[in-house]
């Protein structure tokens, strides 16, 4: 593998955390890359308190990752809803991120919050599948429907997933991204994807040169790592 293969930076998205990534980073390294993968704030092992969570308060963390690897610029690798923070953090300093990679994620509208656009959808997925704490300020996914939305094509991550989904605060889904980049930008499709719909990552995905297809449901990390690590060293 050529030494210009830039260090990688996955960004998991909601209620999920670092652990996602694990057979993704080996498969990666494989092919060349130094890759590394963060938990945002309140996620994972991270103690940030669920209200303290902000958008780009997500964003300032994946700078600081991407400092503790030599200051980039890095692949930025961004999973349903990291495709949100990985964006705001390329308005806020681009000079660090060589390449954007939305995996199956939402691409930031101008002046939308992901809410919004999760609602612009051609359908609702998620319509009945979360549980939503009294005072809306967090969601988790329902048990029974965890395996039809996230991981129908790979059921034996389900014990893995089950013991470290966590709860996911709804400011940042509610927060629009600010500021604008210009940093060269990829889309992954997920062609089965049940949470967010196939055709929608079309749409979002429509008027760019640079996109591949997986044929696989909304955690190609789990399901076809090795696909995936051959997509992201083609892009990157």
């Amino acid at each position: 593998m050529s030494e210009t293969v830039p260090d990688t930076l996955l960004v998991h998205g909601s209620a999920h955390g670092a652990w996602c990534w694990r057979d993704l980073i080996p498969a990666l390294e494989a092919r060349g890359h130094r890759a590394r993968a963060i938990d945002l704030p309140c996620h994972g092992d991270d103690t940030t308190p669920l209200a303290e969570a902000t958008l780009m308060g997500y964003a300032q963390a994946i700078l600081d990752a991407i400092d503790t690897m030599g200051g980039g610029p890095v692949t930025l690798i961004g999973h349903s809803m990291g495709g949100f923070p990985i964006t705001q953090a390329a308005c806020l300093a681009p000079e660090k991120i060589r390449r954007l990679i939305y995996l199956c994620a939402y691409v930031p509208a101008p002046g939308k919050t992901l809410v919004e656009m999760r609602r612009a959808g051609p359908y609702q997925p998620l319509d009945g599948a979360l549980d939503i704490a009294e005072d809306g300020s967090w969601f988790t996914f329902k048990p029974d429907r965890i395996q039809d939305l996230l991981y129908q094509d790979c059921p034996e991550v389900l014990p893995l997933a089950r013991a470290n989904l966590c709860r996911e605060p709804t400011l940042p889904a509610n927060t629009a991204v600010t500021g604008s980049h210009t940093v060269p930008s990829s889309y992954i499709r997920c062609t089965r994807d049940a949470t967010i719909p196939p055709n929608y990552q079309v749409t979002m995905s429509a008027d760019w040169d640079s996109t591949r297809d997986l044929h696989c449901g909304h955690s190609p990390f789990f399901a076809c790592p090795e696909a995936l690590a051959d997509t992201v060293t083609d892009l990157a």
